[in-house]
């Protein structure tokens, strides 16, 4: 396993103080552990840590690692991965401190403190805030260094999913996921299962494998799987061009330029004679030639290595700048980076006449502008090139991801162990850092769950998603369709139930819930033996035999295998005042849909209203790919919608 590397998503400050900020609830994350001397996990005005906390504080052998009454817990989980080595760990692996910076990012941006005056090298300047910024924090290590590409290894994900249940947290936060695997397979699946049988609500990424389809990975109904999405912030820094062209990318580089050309060559003819042109077009680890690139701005591709490394390797090889270009999966998403030098990031079509210019001219020059900020920016959010997609590759009729949130350039808490870039000649420290990753978008939908659970303590965690799905959006900030990053039109695929808001979800009116039971009887629909089923129960469980998966009360309709017509059945319950609900189809395209009863009348909190909605295919109109629509209940002021997914064979 691996790590997974705002428009809308500030909830308004009536809300906050409804929920107290999230105050009484504890977030805590799986990950690389925390950085306890930020300012995001100060206890300045926090009062006793609360009664229900069992959790511990260990420091293992780092005498200077700290909790308080803020950051109340934080343990590490090493067995797993002390395992497959060939050498005995040593002291600096015995620490739940944060070396490399994205467990501190995640957990403050799920439940860091009001923290005023931060900023990336000057952009971005403004107060950092978690979701939850009242919440207490913990933080459950489990992913170390890199052995053969794994970091996270199962042992250690089930030992800290065991602990956090113990301890008693009230929402777990966790940005790490592997390929996908039957649910029997899958440590994150099954250790969150026991943590939503006691109430806890989990919070997982969907992966960072985009833009293709089926990619996702945290396949399972019960926790919330997010993917990632822009928000309505820009850091431009233009790349000008000696032919007077002018590209807008984007950066977070601290160096600039002075304000003249200089020379401009692209990788591939910087190359050294030992390197290949699929590497160096790249920037790949040592494949520029110093000779041919001092004094000069660097021309990379986008793909492989990481962003900021590509940026490195021109530094090293004495280049004063770098433009990097994407290729035509990553189209127009575009990142600022803390880059270590001068650098601009532009999209592809822009990339293509950079390219184009310094081809056809004999003595190409360029200059990169230093970044600014820029707000309120249009269209926002559209998705990221490497949110990973649905459809789910093992539970097809399980919508996957639920719901997409902030992923990228997010502004949080950081290491201070390890520059911004994380590479090797980063000298720079700084406390906030800008990332990006369905890593990132998962907290933000961790710390509106914290608003939640200290809105509604008695909500299930199905209920706390439901609110979250049904109440989402599918259009941007000019009331357009969300878009990919192609600018082609995203699908459920992308964003499962649409973009998160937190306020309307704070009043969803009904929600779908779930029980236990529900989620024992959709394991044994899936076919899981004695043994199987076992990991997920303490005794014996007997299975209901006519359950069906499509039947699962879930917040989104998925029919992936429709031949002639299905009927679906859904329960809601009413969580709000009395109503009347009429629904409100849109049909994909040659399915026809028909829900019965169209008119559910509410009198109560706590009611719950049964319907079935049938799914016909229309003759001589279906196509066999999958084709969308949407379910909408509304009385007039909630709109609980669901995503409807199909396909016929």
């Amino acid at each position: 396993m691996g790590l997974e590397d705002s428009y809308g998503v500030i909830p308004s400050s009536s809300i906050w103080n409804k929920a107290r900020f999230g105050d009484g609830i504890i977030i805590a994350n799986l990950d690389t552990g925390v950085w306890p001397e930020s300012k995001s996990f100060s206890d300045e005005g926090f009062g006793p840590i609360p009664s229900k906390w069992r959790g511990i504080c260990d420091k293992g052998r780092d005498p200077s690692f700290h909790c308080n009454r803020k950051l109340i817990g934080a343990r590490y989980f090493n067995k797993g991965y002390a395992s497959r080595l060939t050498v005995p760990l040593n002291s600096s692996f015995e620490t739940p401190r944060d070396n490399e910076g994205h467990g501190s990012h995640t957990l403050s941006t799920a439940g860091g403190n009001m923290v005023p005056g931060v900023s990336v090298f000057g952009q971005g300047y403004g107060t950092a805030k978690g979701g939850s910024p009242k919440a207490r924090v913990a933080s459950y290590k489990v992913c170390w260094p890199p052995i053969n590409g794994d970091e996270c290894f199962d042992a250690d994900i089930l030992a800290a999913f065991d602990a956090a249940i113990h301890d008693g947290v009230d929402v777990l936060s966790v940005s790490l996921g592997g390929s996908a695997s039957n649910l029997f397979n899958d440590s994150v699946a099954i250790g969150s299962f026991h943590a939503a049988k006691k109430g806890i609500v989990v919070v997982c990424s969907a992966g960072n494998s985009g833009p293709n389809d089926a990619t996702a990975s945290n396949l399972a109904p019960w926790y919330i799987t997010v993917g990632a999405s822009t928000m309505d912030r820009e850091f431009p820094s233009y790349v000008v061009l000696g032919n007077n062209l002018t590209f807008k990318g984007e950066s977070l580089s601290a160096a600039r330029l002075a304000d003249k050309f200089y020379p401009i060559i692209k990788a591939t003819d910087a190359k050294l004679a030992s390197a290949t042109n699929e590497d160096a077009v790249l920037c790949q680890n040592g494949t520029l030639d110093p000779k041919k690139v001092k004094g000069k701005i660097v021309l990379c591709l986008r793909g492989i290595n990481a962003r900021v490394d590509k940026g490195e390797q021109a530094l090293l090889a004495g280049a004063v700048g770098m433009v990097l270009a994407n290729d035509k999966t990553t189209g127009n998403e575009i990142i600022a980076d803390p880059h270590v030098l001068p650098a601009s990031h532009i999209n592809f079509s822009d990339g293509v006449e950079v390219f184009h210019y310094v081809n056809s001219s004999k003595s190409p020059v360029a200059y990169i502008t230093h970044p600014t900020t820029k707000l309120h920016t249009k269209p926002a959010p559209f998705m990221a090139a490497f949110s990973s997609k649905g459809p789910n590759t093992i539970i097809p009729e399980i919508l996957k991801p639920d719901i997409t949130a902030p992923g990228v350039s997010v502004i949080a808490a950081y290491t201070e162990a390890e520059g911004p870039t994380n590479q090797e000649f980063d000298n720079r420290r700084i406390q906030f850092n800008s990332v990006s990753g369905t890593s990132m978008s998962c907290p933000h939908i961790s710390g509106i769950v914290g608003l939640l659970r200290s809105l509604y303590p008695s909500w299930t965690p199905a209920a706390i998603k439901s609110a979250i799905m049904t109440t989402a959006t599918t259009l941007d900030n000019k009331a357009e369709p969300i878009m990919n990053a192609t600018k082609s039109q995203a699908t459920p695929f992308s964003y499962g139930a649409g973009h998160v808001q937190p306020n309307s979800a704070m009043d969803p009116g009904l929600v779908y819930d779930i029980t236990t039971n529900d989620y024992f009887n959709f394991l044994c629909a899936l076919g899981y033996n004695e043994t199987q089923m076992s990991l997920f129960s303490k005794g014996p469980y007997k299975c209901h035999k006519n359950f069906s998966i499509l039947n699962l009360n879930y917040p989104s309709i998925t029919v992936p295998n429709l031949s002639g017509s299905v009927t679906v059945t859904r329960t809601l319950k009413n969580v709000g005042a009395p109503g009347t609900y009429i629904v409100h189809v849109q049909s994909p395209s040659g399915i026809t849909i028909s829900v019965k009863p169209n008119i559910l009348e509410f009198k109560k909190v706590g009611e719950e209203k049964r319907f079935e909605v049938k799914l016909k295919v229309k003759k001589g109109k279906a196509t066999k790919s999958y084709v969308f629509g949407k379910m909408i209940w509304s009385d007039g002021k909630h709109y609980v919608k669901s995503p409807l997914v199909v396909k016929a064979v």
